[in-house]
């Protein structure tokens, strides 16, 4: 590996560094459960992320669609009153956006990543899923964020959750 390679690494662990750090910023507050916010965490750290949650049918019908753009730190969780198959689609959404399938006890059990804009080919997540996490696409990528990670969020509470509030 030359010099500039080995520059160009340093520079991307530094990037990457940075934006774990500006997503934890307030990581105080992050340690509360929250309605409007989510922790995840595993091997590869913590990340938070504002949420807007979509927990009825209008709400979830809607999405995230026609809007131009999404906050790095934002994201939506779409939440189910049991765990189901779920299936997403980009229909009128504008961003691309990672999914992140999550199971009752807030398990991210499959990620999908960048999914289309416009795209409406079905994107299935599997059986026994309770949430959909969306963040910008990438991001998970970026951050490391890996199926198995745990999420913490008011709506697992019930389910015996990996990561308790």
């Amino acid at each position: 590996m030359g010099r500039s390679d080995r520059r160009l690494g340093g520079l991307k662990h530094l990037a990457a560094a940075a934006l774990a750090t500006l997503l934890l910023a307030g990581t105080a507050a992050a340690e509360v459960c929250r309605a409007d916010a989510v922790t995840l965490r595993g091997d590869w750290g913590k990340a938070r992320f504002s949420v807007e949650v979509a927990d009825d049918t209008a709400e979830r019908a809607q999405g995230l669609m026609h809007r131009r753009s999404l906050p790095l730190s934002a994201g939506m969780l779409f939440i189910y009153d049991t765990p189901q198959p779920l299936t997403f689609w980009m229909r009128n959404t504008l961003i691309p956006l990672d999914l992140l399938f999550i199971d009752a006890q807030g398990v991210v059990q499959k990620i999908h990543h960048a999914a289309k804009p416009l795209d409406e080919t079905p994107i299935p997540g599997g059986d026994d899923l309770l949430s959909v996490l969306e963040i910008n696409g990438g991001l998970s990528k970026r951050l490391g964020i890996i199926e198995g990670s745990e999420i913490r969020h008011p709506a697992f509470a019930k389910n015996d959750p990996a990561w308790p509030c």
